[in-house]
């Protein structure tokens, strides 16, 4: 048999190999702390469930949706309104999707032509970059490093490429190095984008999960964003709906409009039970959001200051639910270190140069586990004696 050449970039995903080690453990028996992989162990709220529950109970919602419902469009917009004060037409500047990366994954077929360039951020989630390379496209990295913060350069770009390049690929808070970007940034991309002819694609799944009394925004509350970009937001992390694959894109309606009519000729919209849920999440009671923050953040205190005292020194994000770690001393390779680490003590964590080049010399750190579960990891890390080995 003979495949496509696109399929030579992609290897088995760096979960998939997770997972091979995860389940070869516990099949011998063994204690694995999955620090991994971002999926949310927090449920949704009992009215988000209840809703769900009730519309799959209705006989007459297993059809094919086709398109958002009415309801679901007015709940986005409103959230929007209410959430960030960005002010959405509900029919031409919003569409649901599968869950972000549905969106992410296939918005570069409607936009870039094989060989155009795109830009993206290293370290940066891994759709970012496979998307546009399904569709053809050439990439160019843009470093994200501890001396700038972690956060791109902009100025750093050579012009002959900002030229050149069709759309720019930008999350904060940023998954996996858990950046928050302030709002000169933003500014700033607007106007570079501008300048260079550029499309933006944002994606903001992390601005519920704020720290320390923070408040994060959108892309779309600065001056002209609209102009040359959409946002991706998703239900997964802020509402525990990961499963239910619920992300929207929102923003300039030719964009917006574009993806709409490429999704029309790949699925057949949301089951409507989950668009039900979408809205109950939307509409209804939003203390389930600062209960999921809260808790959230208390796992990142449990994990940073009980690293910290056994000798590894990380910082505390200030968003996401990950913490972005360097490697601790004598460690140079994240892959080594993650596999020394699990084969010593159960403990799994994500290397960070499967996020690209630039995530050399860290690991992510997912804080999916709770509490009780935390304290063990920081426990068995210290018994392993691998912090210190200089």
């Amino acid at each position: 048999m003979v495949f496509s050449k696109r399929m030579e970039h992609f290897r088995p995903g760096i979960f998939s190999v997770l997972a091979s080690m995860k389940n070869s453990r516990l099949s011998a028996g063994e204690q694995v702390i999955d620090l991994s992989v971002g999926t949310p162990n927090i449920p949704p709220a009992r009215h988000i469930i209840n809703a769900l529950i009730k519309e799959a109970d209705n006989e007459h919602n297993y059809i094919y949706t086709l398109e958002d419902i009415p309801q679901l469009q007015n709940a986005v917009t409103d959230w929007y309104q209410r959430r960030y004060g960005v002010r959405l037409d509900p029919k031409t500047e919003v569409t649901s999707l599968l869950g972000s990366q549905d969106g992410l994954a296939h918005i570069s077929f409607t936009i870039v032509d094989p060989g155009d360039l795109v830009l993206v951020q290293d370290p940066g989630y891994p759709i970012f970059s496979d998307g546009p390379v399904l569709a053809g496209a050439e990439l160019y990295m843009m470093p994200q490093t501890r001396d700038n913060g972690y956060l791109i350069n902009l100025e750093d770009i050579p012009e002959h490429i900002a030229k050149k390049a069709k759309m720019i690929i930008v999350s904060y808070p940023n998954n996996p190095v858990t950046t928050v970007a302030p709002e000169s940034f933003y500014k700033d991309l607007v106007q570079f984008a501008k300048n260079y002819d550029l499309i933006v694609l944002h994606d903001n799944a992390y601005s519920e999960l704020a720290f320390d009394g923070l408040t994060l925004g959108s892309f779309l509350q600065f001056q002209g964003a609209k102009d040359i970009g959409i946002e991706f937001n998703s239900l997964s992390k802020t509402y525990g709906l990961a499963g239910a694959r619920i992300g929207f894109a929102v923003g300039n309606s030719d964009i917006v409009n574009m993806l709409k009519t490429l999704k029309s000729n790949l699925d057949y919209g949301m089951f409507l039970p989950i668009q039900k849920a979408a809205i109950a999440a939307l509409t209804g009671p939003q203390d389930c959001v600062t209960r999921t923050r809260k808790a959230y953040e208390r796992r990142r205190d449990i994990l940073v200051d009980g690293l910290c005292s056994i000798g590894w020194q990380i910082s505390k994000p200030k968003a996401t639910m990950f913490v972005w770690a360097e490697l601790p001393k004598p460690f140079e390779s994240s892959e080594a270190f993650v596999t020394e680490l699990f084969e010593k003590t159960g403990v799994l964590m994500t290397p960070g140069s499967a996020f690209g080049p630039s995530g050399e010399g860290h690991v992510r750190i997912a804080l999916v586990q709770n509490e009780d579960s935390i304290l063990e990891a920081i426990s068995s890390i210290d018994k392993s004696a691998i912090l210190k080995k200089i």
